[in-house]
């Protein structure tokens, strides 16, 4: 047996229409499936589950919930070509962010928070340092 596909990851949100509405309009990610609970997108080969952080605790029993005022504990990153073009593409969607930094590991990034403050960073490749290939 290979534990090595992640297929899906889960995100807890307190809103759940300004969550999905915030990931198709950044991201422009489909829904493939929703209900009262959740709405899941598809980035490619992943699905992202926005559930309700009230429906939360029965899938992460025996762990628990943190809530979003805890900070964050993790990050999902974007390699991407041209990471000016997407700074212009979150500025057009009213999205605040950070950067973009020139980091000593070889990428450009930017990092934002979405509506229920899970971080993201997006990152482009600078001169061949960076050990994870950019994809755009």
């Amino acid at each position: 047996m290979t534990l090595k596909h992640i297929s899906a990851i889960s995100l807890f949100v307190e809103d759940l229409p300004a969550s999905r509405a915030f990931y198709c309009a950044v991201f422009g990610v489909p829904v493939v499936y929703e209900d009262d609970n959740c709405a899941v997108v598809q980035f490619e080969h992943l699905l992202v589950n926005l559930l309700k952080v009230a429906n939360a605790a029965d899938i992460v029993a025996p762990g628990a919930v943190a809530p979003r005022d805890a900070g964050s504990r993790f990050q999902l990153s974007i390699w991407v070509a041209d990471v000016d073009a997407v700074c212009a593409h979150l500025r057009q969607r009213g999205v605040a962010f950070h950067g973009p930094l020139d980091r000593p590991w070889g990428l450009r990034t930017i990092n934002f928070v979405d509506p229920a403050g899970h971080s993201w960073e997006v990152g482009q490749q600078l001169n061949g340092t960076a050990t994870a290939e950019p994809v755009s």
